[in-house]
Formats: structure tokens, C-alpha cells, sequence
């Protein structure tokens, strides 16, 4: 059964075939997986089609670059990574806004071999880090100025876990939600899970992008498409994610029931979507502070220029108005 909600922003579609959908498209920045789970749980639902939405979800991958194509006006929604996304816009005048942020806590993390003398990111100076290149030019730059790594410490990280398992000395990135597993099922052993939001790195992460001129002319459709996909994580995280799994699955075939698993119990335990100003908040919370806090880092580490204005990069309009807390209490129950 679906679950049918009201909201201020709700169109509310009249009964019978002739009633229209705001037809939009929504761009992640990954393969289908349980990080998404939220989303594909609007679908299955109806979540979206109550809120007066045809919802196409188009899941990304490596060679896939919805960023671009949201600039260019083919993608109404993008998932944004974190809040560089945001800011990279604002610093090349591209109008894109973030207008929700889904996790509040970046699953971002370094995995390490346990018996190597490793309890936090200050005992990686004598490693090998395997790192991408987006990460190169991210949360590296907060581990550089909080913990002095060096460049000379980099390879390259491939999203392959093999050279990582193959060698004690070397740390890999990873999601807390996905990589622990790979390395469990291939490697045979639980890796040591260095937490970069528990330590401070406080960006948000997997957030919901617009462009202004799609924001400002169609305000109602940004409305309701955060607003159902907010209703769709709480119904993910909290209700019966049977369905949502199956979509999931149909978009990634390689994904199984076993990872997805372990996605969701992770993004629990962690807090990962529900925590923090999400609480009282809704999923979706963002606040003037934490962006200011963030941007503020991003300056000290010389990412960018002190006078760039940051704030163009997203709005509190559309959260922050306790979406779904009921919903929550409902499933939680």
C-alpha cells in the first residue's frame, strides 16, 4: 500500500487516468546501490506519483557524468557528493544549488589492516594510501592540514580492493557502507574503519542538486521531489525496503542482497542519513552554520579563494520543515 502524505507543497492529483505528472529526472552519482535505497523506495511506493511526479531514477558509474549533464540542462535532479560539489559550482559560475543533504555524515573512510599499529589517522604516517583522484582533491586536503600526510604517501586506488588486501602497509578509501565487505568476502579479515566524520570532517554528503533556472521556475516540483524523496528514505531506512531492493537490483544486477544489507545496517549504525540536526530537523537538514563551518576549512586548506561566495551554492528553502518525522514514528514504532 502506498503511503499517502500531505504537505503544503503537494499538488494533490485528481483520481482517474487524465490527471498529469510533473515528469522530471534524477541523476545519481553511482551504480544502484542501498546508498540510493531512499529514492527507488519513493518509486515503489508511489511516494513520488502522490507528490504528482513521474520519477525517472538514471543511476551513474565511472564514465558517467551527470554533473555535466545536469549543467546542460538533460537532468532536472543530481546527487551531488558532498559539499565541494556545491562550492566547485559557485568557484566556475555555474548556477547549481543543493537543495537538500541526505547524509549528514560523509561515509567517506581509510581502511587499514588490523595488527598494524592502527587506531586513528595520526598512525598513518609510515603507510601507503591508496586514494582516488576525487579524493586527491577533497577530504586529502583536510587529512594533509590535520595530520600532516604527504603526497609521497599516494598510489592511486582503482576500486579494486586486491593490491590493499595483498599488503598490510597499505590503506585504502572507502564507503563505510560498501568496501568493509568486499574486503571481509575477498580478504578474510575485518578491516580497521577509519571514520573521516567521526574525526571532524563535517561536509554533508549525497545531496540533492538543481539548477537555479529549473529552482526558480518550477519552485512547487523541487518542492515535492524533496519532500517524497525524504518520505522514501524514512520508509527505506525504517519500513519494508523489499520492493526498493528489487528496483535496485533490476538498475545493477551486480548488486546483491547481501551488500545491501550491510549498506543499510551501516548507514544505521553510523547515523549516516538520521542524525545530528536530522532528528529534529528531517532527513534532508542542512544549516546556515555548517555550511559556514565547512567552507571555512576548505578556505584554511587554500581550495578556494576567500571571497568566493559560497552561499549562492544552496538554500534552506525547501528542509528543515520536520518532513517525515511522523512517518518515522509510525515505522518505528
Amino acid at each position: 500500500m502506498r503511503h499517502l502524505v500531505t504537505s503544503a507543497a503537494l499538488v494533490v492529483v485528481a483520481a482517474g487516468p487524465a490527471a498529469a505528472l510533473d515528469e522530471v529526472t534524477f541523476g545519481t552519482n553511482w551504480k544502484a546501490q542501498g546508498e540510493h535505497g531512499g529514492y527507488y523506495q519513493a518509486v515503489a511506493e508511489g511516494i513520488y506519483e502522490d507528490y504528482g511526479l513521474d520519477v525517472t531514477i538514471r543511476q551513474g558509474g565511472p564514465q558517467v557524468m551527470h554533473g555535466q549533464l545536469l549543467a546542460a540542462g538533460r537532468l532536472d535532479f543530481y546527487m551531488g557528493g558532498n559539499m565541494f560539489t556545491a562550492f566547485n559550482y559557485v568557484e566556475n559560475d555555474i548556477p547549481a544549488v543543493t537543495v537538500a543533504a541526505i547524509f549528514q555524515k560523509e561515509p567517506q573512510v581509510l581502511l587499514a589492516h588490523p595488527g598494524q599499529g592502527i587506531d586513528g589517522f595520526e598512525d598513518l604516517h609510515d603507510h601507503t594510501l591508496l586514494v582516488g583522484q576525487s579524493g586527491r582533491i577533497t577530504y586529502w586536503r583536510w587529512l594533509q592540514a590535520e595530520y600532516g600526510l604527504s603526497d609521497d604517501q599516494l598510489e592511486p586506488y582503482t576500486f579494486n580492493p586486491a593490491p590493499f588486501i595483498a599488503d598490510p602497509n597499505k590503506v585504502q578509501q572507502g564507503y563505510v557502507t560498501s568496501e568493509p565487505l568486499a574486503i571481509m568476502n575477498e580478504g578474510g579479515f575485518e578491516p580497521v574503519v577509519l571514520s573521516m566524520a567521526e574525526a571532524g570532517y563535517d561536509s554533508y554528503s549525497t545531496t540533492i542538486v538543481v539548477m537555479r533556472p529549473f529552482l526558480e521556475e518550477n519552485r512547487d516540483v523541487v518542492q515535492r521531489f524533496v519532500e517524497a524523496s525524504i518520505l522514501g528514505w524514512y520508509g527505506y531506512l525504517y519500513g519494508d525496503r523489499s520492493a526498493a531492493d528489487e528496483l535496485i537490483k533490476a538498475d545493477n544486477p551486480d548488486m546483491t542482497d547481501e551488500q545491501i544489507a550491510f549498506s543499510v545496517a551501516k548507514m544505521k549504525e553510523y547515523g549516516i542519513v538520521d542524525s545530528g540536526d536530522a532528528l529534529e530537523l528531517g532527513i534532508g537538514a542542512m544549516t546556515d552554520a555548517r555550511w559556514r563551518s565547512f567552507w571555512e576549512k576548505t578556505v584554511d586548506w587554500g581550495v578556494y579563494p576567500a571571497d568566493m561566495p559560497y552561499e549562492e551554492g544552496y538554500t534552506l528553502d525547501f528542509v528543515n520543515n520536520g518532513v517525515g518525522l511522523d512517518r518515522k514514528a509510525e515505522l518505528v514504532e
